[in-house]
């Protein structure tokens, strides 16, 4: 039998293998990593659950930012509303979500690193980068809007890296990659749009390479064609408000609540010179809190900037792009541990060099050339380790493929290892459904047809997803926003008996006496922090 065919061997065997490799590696790491997989018994997260809440409203009718709201982008609220429809009082739909995204993550992963290392080195090494990035602090409890963002911006350094390498300056950018990169863009400017700095750098790097082939020209017209990619994915949110006559609302909800209220860009924040040093220092704690992929940006960063054979505007990207992202993300003054998380993309290039020292070492020292377009095209198809035209007997092409298995299993293992060794969220693991309050307290709403619940003093406490409440009221949630309606509003909806339940964190407004009655209540710790919940249940 010949090696094209040779099932195992054939390109399209292999390529097979590789995706269901990386998607089984991305659920599998996210199994152990993330609160919202089935070795949980509960993600209580806030944020998690008001999006999930969020979703759920749109897919059951309502408008987010009119009839319930909260201020993140549209694109958030569908996925984890097709996450419900997976689930309605689970987190087991985000878990599928979250393993979805984490598989473009490591197809992702894997394409930035075979720009460095073969492609057997990248799909060994895929596993550990992201392992390192689910391991850090920023990941948090998972089902952040920074986890759903990863893959647009681990895709969109992958086309700068590529670009940078292996067609500039001889080539232009194309056309289709700009318009890529803009849709890319698009998706974030949906879901979280302060993470948009990464593609202003982007974008700006690009400018200047037309400008350096003396192509002003295809510069703009570059900038044209990214901002059309980057329109697209505004238009079915267009078209779904305008329709509804919500326009305003999607303006006001996601662009001036983020923008004038909830951060201090509003003319009357720090100077300058404090910015630089509220920013610095949040750098510092951001690089303490997450040393376990910031050894392998400031590697992978300095190995990028002096390393051999870079072309001067290569060198700079990096560096651009993380200073964007960086300032993006905290010139607003907001600051919370899981903001940090898309930083954690420029890890990928510390395991580049990683690959790269691990094979020289197995090659007793010799150097790898650096390859171009037609190459780097060859060795995506060639057989992990070898040049698709050497041909072995079939044997030691079993033998080979055999040893490939092991050694991408092990590092699978390796990657578990990292995650159940370093995750905060491990020993959540052990914490049984009966001991947490929502379901003590899901005991109590079930009593209740088809009942109604208003969330107040903190965000999505978790019980509108385990009773599956559709929220009926717009404050359905006390937001962190310095804005009179959301206390106002929510006293009124108690005042008027508006929900059968009230669930409330530590206090509670003494009008609730009027129409409600003390359910039930319950002690909680999150992160070292005691709560006590209340549940209310409106007086008959």
């Amino acid at each position: 039998m010949s090696s094209h065919q040779d099932p195992i061997l054939s390109p399209r065997s292999r390529k097979l293998f590789s995706i269901c490799y990386l998607t089984a590696a991305g659920f599998l790491l996210l199994f152990f990593a993330s609160r919202s997989s089935p070795l949980y018994p509960c993600n209580d997260w806030n944020d998690a659950n008001s999006y999930f809440s969020v979703g759920k409203a749109l897919f059951n009718g309502k408008m987010p930012y009119r009839d319930v709201f909260d201020q993140k982008g549209m694109y958030l609220y569908f996925l984890y509303g097709l996450a419900y429809l997976l689930s309605h009082t689970t987190f087991a739909g985000v878990y599928v979500l979250e393993g979805i995204l984490a598989a473009f993550d490591l197809f992702g992963i894997c394409r930035i690193l075979t720009l460095c290392v073969r492609r057997s080195t990248a799909l060994a090494l895929s596993p550990l980068a992201l392992a390192v990035i689910v391991t850090s602090r920023s990941f948090y409890w998972g089902g952040s809007a920074e986890e759903i963002c990863l893959p647009f911006l681990i895709w969109g350094l992958y086309l700068i890296l590529e670009y940078f390498q292996n067609r500039y300056p001889q080539a232009a950018m194309s056309r289709r990659r700009l318009l890529l990169g803009g849709i890319l863009a698009g998706m974030v400017a949906n879901i979280k749009f302060t993470l948009l700095g990464f593609f202003f750098a982007w974008m700006m790097c690009v400018f200047f390479a037309f400008l350096a082939r003396r192509d002003f020209g295809g510069a703009i017209r570059a900038c044209v064609l990214f901002l059309a990619g980057m329109a697209l994915p505004f238009l079915p949110w267009a078209v779904w408000f305008g329709v509804q006559g919500g326009l305003y609302e999607w303006y006001w909800g996601y662009v001036y609540i983020n923008v004038f209220v909830y951060s201090n860009l509003n003319g009357q924040g720090p100077s300058l010179a404090e910015r630089v040093y509220t920013l610095s220092k949040i750098l510092y704690w951001v690089m303490r809190d997450n040393s376990i992929y910031f050894i392998f940006i400031i590697l992978g960063g300095f190995w990028f900037i002096i390393g051999k054979g870079r072309k001067w505007l290569e060198r700079f990207t990096l560096p651009l792009l993380g200073f964007f992202l960086f300032l993006g993300i905290y010139v607003g003054g907001s600051e919370l541990p899981y903001y940090a998380l898309p930083l954690a993309v420029f890890a990928v290039p510390g395991f580049c060099l990683a690959g790269r020292g691990l094979e020289r070492a197995l090659a007793g020292g010799k150097k790898r050339e650096r390859t171009g377009p037609a190459a780097q095209r060859g060795r995506s198809e060639s057989l992990p380790g070898m040049s698709g035209a050497v041909r072995m007997p079939i044997a030691m092409r079993m033998s080979t493929t055999i040893g490939m298995c092991i050694a991408l299993a092990v590092s699978l293992a390796l990657g578990v290892g990292i995650i159940w060794t370093g995750s905060m969220n491990i020993p959540h693991r052990l914490e049984k459904k009966e001991d947490i309050f929502l379901y003590q307290f899901q005991k109590i709403v079930a009593g209740t047809p088809e009942p109604t619940l208003l969330n107040i003093n903190c965000l999505d406490a978790g019980l509108y997803t385990v009773c599956d409440i559709v929220p009926t009221c717009r404050w359905f949630q006390t937001q962190t926003l310095a804005i009179d309606d959301v206390l106002r509003e929510q006293e009124r909806y108690i005042r008027e008996g508006q929900t059968d339940y009230v669930i409330a964190r530590d206090y509670y407004p003494e009008v609730i006496w009027d129409r409600y009655e003390l359910a039930a209540q319950a002690p909680w710790q999150q992160e070292g922090t005691e709560f006590t919940y209340y549940l209310f249940r409106r007086i008959k």
